[in-house]
């Protein structure tokens, strides 16, 4: 079984001289109040510790359990597991000492967990369970990800101090393509821009159309828009569609792209959204931008042959999360497509 390392913290497999600390958060009742499991007494503990190290020499290994190490002082504060069922499913888990809640580490295990699933075992999905009323399990479980598919009902004994027999639990699953776009989305955010004020919009034109600036929207934080231009599709002194451009990446924008268009019917069929898109380079470059995403509803073939006109790469095919609008509006997939600002002219 490999040993995993975050920037804290080191998973590695259990061994015979952890028993006092494990048992030190594994036999006490406020530690372990919403696991189904525990408190353990020695025998338990030793049970545990026994079979995960059986299970770590197995080959394959199916049970991966590790013991949370600190990197700075080289102590043990607490387990988490990796258990595979079937050859692309698995179900990950977490316990720390109370001592050591609320600094992150959580999800910190929680991240490693997930990206040596998907990046190293090759799984598809994998899940995770919970008390309903753990919100510090389910909160990590959203942070690295996961989404909720269910609440169970009574689908599990109580936590350790209430009155009721049985308790309900959440399950929340990540998909091996959703955890792929949240690591694209990190890649994009990462990416520079620059945006001190609005520009003097240069003249927009390729002879046939023509821009214009008819909008400069200021960033909206707590909305978290950024600020964007609109513009007029302009042929013969006509309207003939508009164009919108958003300045900045955020996760938002990983879905609905810094680009956006939309051509007057009786204008469709002139190629007038890809040569719209090309006249938008200047402002592009000014502010900095090396890449933009545009992104369509996947039925959407003409705003799809649009990308392709302009030598956009599909990066993929993405699953629109639920808190998004355009999800909101009925949406459940984009096409999402990077242009690069080298192939612009």
């Amino acid at each position: 079984m490999k040993t995993l390392e975050t920037k804290r913290l080191i998973l590695r497999p259990f061994e015979e001289t952890d028993f006092e600390a494990v048992h030190a958060y594994a036999s006490v009742a406020d530690n372990v109040m919403y696991m189904d499991w525990g408190p353990n007494d020695e025998s338990d503990t030793k049970k545990f510790i026994a079979e995960s190290i059986a299970s770590s020499k197995e080959n394959p290994c199916r049970s991966h359990q590790y013991a949370v190490v600190l990197k700075s002082t080289q102590k043990l504060i607490g387990g988490c597991c990796l258990l595979r069922s079937g050859t692309e499913q698995a179900e990950i888990g977490w316990i720390l000492h109370r001592d050591y809640w609320k600094q992150g580490l959580g999800t910190e295990v929680g991240k490693r967990l997930v990206e040596y699933g998907f990046g190293e075992l090759g799984l598809h999905r994998i899940v995770a369970r919970c008390d309903a009323e753990n919100y510090g399990s389910y909160r990590v479980m959203e942070n690295i990800g996961m989404r909720r598919e269910g609440c169970f009902l009574e689908a599990r004994p109580a936590h350790k101090f209430s009155d009721k027999k049985y308790g309900d639990e959440y399950l929340y699953a990540i998909l091996k393509d959703e955890w792929e776009a949240i690591q694209e989305i990190a890649y994009y955010n990462s990416m520079p821009v620059i945006f001190e004020d609005f520009i003097d919009v240069p003249e927009l034109t390729d002879g046939e159309i023509e821009l214009i600036c008819i909008a400069k929207k200021p960033a909206i934080p707590e909305k978290k828009w950024v600020p964007a231009y609109e513009f007029e599709i302009r042929t013969n002194g006509c309207c003939a569609g508009e164009i919108n451009l958003r300045i900045g990446y955020t996760d938002s924008l990983y879905y609905g792209g810094q680009i956006g268009y939309a051509v007057d019917e009786q204008y469709r069929g002139h190629g007038y959204a890809a040569k719209a898109c090309r006249l938008l380079a200047p402002v592009i470059r000014e502010h900095g931008m090396k890449k933009v995403l545009i992104t369509n509803e996947h039925t959407n073939i003409a705003s799809r042959r649009t990308c392709e006109k302009l030598g956009a790469k599909l990066i993929r095919k993405a699953r629109l999360p639920e808190w998004h609008d355009l999800y909101k509006e009925g949406q459940r997939f984009v096409n999402v497509f990077e242009w690069s600002i080298d192939i612009m002219d």
